[in-house]
């Protein structure tokens, strides 16, 4: 992305991103998806492993899924039970309180009060459609693999959300899917041995959108890092 007449830097990339739930129809080129799942890669992994896998629907066979989702939700919203735990039980402070106050500010930017369950309720359906985005990706792992793989994962998606900032694209990373790993994995075909970990919405932001007016904040630099002979 030109920024200012010159290439957006990594730093600029960082602050730029963030998880964004409403986007336009605007179509992604299917070649510039190609360049930047390939250049991704380029990621650090333990022993080189490289053990992302990626699956992306786009066009006629996203709008399946997603219809197919609009069925499955309207039958039965609690989805197929998670597939893992998207946070400890008893999740203790600080992050209690960092998650708590994520989603007030996140239904803050529209006006849903904290009492409004219906209204709540509706907009986190739009996950399950990918909050319109024109691609959606699912990632998964061997189920043979372990926190460490899961690691470098979590490394290799964050690399493909700067470079699609970089791109001038959004993304939303969503962890959410799991409530639906079942009906995912039956739908991409995804192999037994495969467990799902998320998935990711990609496309051009809605500027107008007062969701993605978000900017969770984040703690000080003394309060999770400790420094010694530097």
């Amino acid at each position: 992305m030109i920024v200012a007449g010159r290439e957006m830097s990594v730093t600029e990339a960082v602050h730029s991103r963030s998880s964004k739930r409403a986007f336009l129809g605007k179509p992604v080129d299917a070649d510039l998806v190609r360049r930047l799942l390939a250049t991704a890669a380029r990621s650090p992994s333990g022993g080189n492993l490289q053990p992302w896998h990626v699956h992306v629907l786009g066009g006629d066979e996203l709008a399946r899924f997603k219809a197919l989702m609009q069925q499955k939700m309207a039958a039965d919203p609690r989805g197929d039970g998670p597939g893992y735990d998207i946070y400890p039980a008893g999740l203790h402070d600080p992050y209690h309180t960092r998650r708590a106050r994520c989603g007030e500010d996140m239904y803050g930017t529209m006006g849903i009060g904290r009492d409004d369950k219906k209204a709540r309720t509706m907009f986190l359906a739009g996950n399950f459609q990918f909050w319109g985005a024109p691609v959606g990706m699912f990632f998964s792992v061997d189920r043979r693999m372990g926190p460490p793989q899961w690691s470098d994962l979590g490394m290799y998606i964050q690399t493909l959300m700067l470079l699609a900032r970089e791109a001038g694209l959004d993304s939303c990373p969503q962890e959410a899917w799991t409530l639906w790993h079942r009906t995912v994995a039956d739908f991409i075909g995804l192999p037994e041995g495969q467990m799902l970990f998320c998935g990711l919405a990609l496309g051009y932001a809605d500027p107008a959108h007062p969701v993605n007016r978000l900017r969770t904040d984040r703690a000080p630099l003394a309060e999770f890092a400790v420094f010694r002979g530097i």
